[in-house]
């Protein structure tokens, strides 16, 4: 069962478009505000242990929604999982379509699932409106973590970052422009910018061999997010093992999924899964009718459950002491 969060005042929750000029480093404290129940959306969960909530970021209103289960011991420092959105998607739709709230509750941690401006991420060369106004979604982010530290005790060592094709882009991006995680997850995700100078994490990513959205090999993307050329994937997983010093992968398959694992310094590792013929898609995600797919997203592939596994992998890996 999912429990009850304190519910701070009523505040406006839609966003507004960010400007240039944003600072990722802001040491501006948000106003934050939260909510108990979804308007308009009578498929969410219902329960009091959703919250949403909001925080203002250059005076930019911004939302997410916090889910802290009933299992979660509020006597001692909690995991948190951040789960990005693809583009074209929601907070809700992230909720309700990639299964993290049962995860999170089966093993006490914390799930934030923030929105978008415009549905987008500035990821970099990518995708849309916010990444022409530069919104700082790093900002929104970080400010996104201190304002659920005043609901919960977070362990600094166990914060993770997961994300679905222009949500796990932004996550790439996360991970190579600030130290908020220990782990990141990017299913169906590229990285869009450079990365000039990255620090170590743990790396896991997903990628379906035929996704045509955001070709594994770096091409163009045919979708309707019209993704530009990219970092071809094995060229990211290469420069992460590099940076965190890893020891030669070991690779092993099972029928259409080969996974590719590379144990690094200080318990670290960087894996990478892929899956023959599956497209632009979180495996076995939203296969329910009552979990909405995202728009312009394939059908999901069975190979394997991507939630659960992701989760493992976070687990595994928190930042060292």
């Amino acid at each position: 069962m999912l429990g009850v969060l304190a519910i701070a005042c009523i505040g406006p929750t839609g966003c507004v478009a960010g400007r240039r000029n944003r600072s990722a480093d802001s040491n501006r404290s948000p106003t934050t505000s939260a909510r108990s129940s979804p308007e308009g959306d009578t498929s969410a969960p219902e329960s009091t242990g959703h919250t949403e909530r909001s925080v203002r970021v250059d005076d930019t209103t911004r939302t997410y929604r916090l889910v802290v289960p009933d299992t979660v011991d509020r006597s001692t420092p909690v995991a948190l999982v951040v789960m990005l959105h693809g583009g074209f998607g929601s907070a809700r739709q992230a909720e309700l379509a990639y299964g993290f709230d049962v995860i999170a509750e089966e093993n006490r941690f914390v799930v934030a699932y923030p929105d978008a401006t415009r549905r987008a991420w500035n990821a970099g060369d990518c995708c849309g409106e916010p990444a022409r106004d530069d919104v700082d979604d790093a900002g929104f982010v970080k400010a996104m973590i201190d304002d659920i530290g005043t609901v919960v005790t977070l362990d600094p060592h166990r914060r993770f970052v997961a994300g679905m094709s222009n949500g796990a882009m932004m996550a790439e991006r996360l991970a190579c422009d600030t130290d908020l995680f220990a782990a990141v997850a990017s299913v169906a995700g590229a990285s869009m910018n450079p990365c000039p100078n990255p620090r170590p994490i743990s790396v896991l990513h997903i990628h379906g061999l035929a996704d045509t959205h955001v070709p594994f090999d770096g091409s163009p993307g045919n979708g309707i997010g019209r993704v530009p050329r990219h970092t071809p994937v094995a060229e990211t997983i290469a420069m992460w093992r590099d940076v965190d010093g890893c020891d030669p992968a070991t690779t092993t398959r099972a029928r259409e999924v080969t996974t590719s694992t590379a144990n690094c310094e200080d318990g670290r590792s960087v894996e990478l899964i892929t899956v023959d013929g599956a497209g632009h898609q979180w495996p076995r995600g939203a296969a329910a009718s009552s979990a909405p797919r995202r728009r312009g997203a394939d059908a999901p592939s069975d190979a394997f459950a991507a939630t659960p596994l992701i989760w493992s992998f976070f687990a595994a890996h928190p930042s060292p002491t």
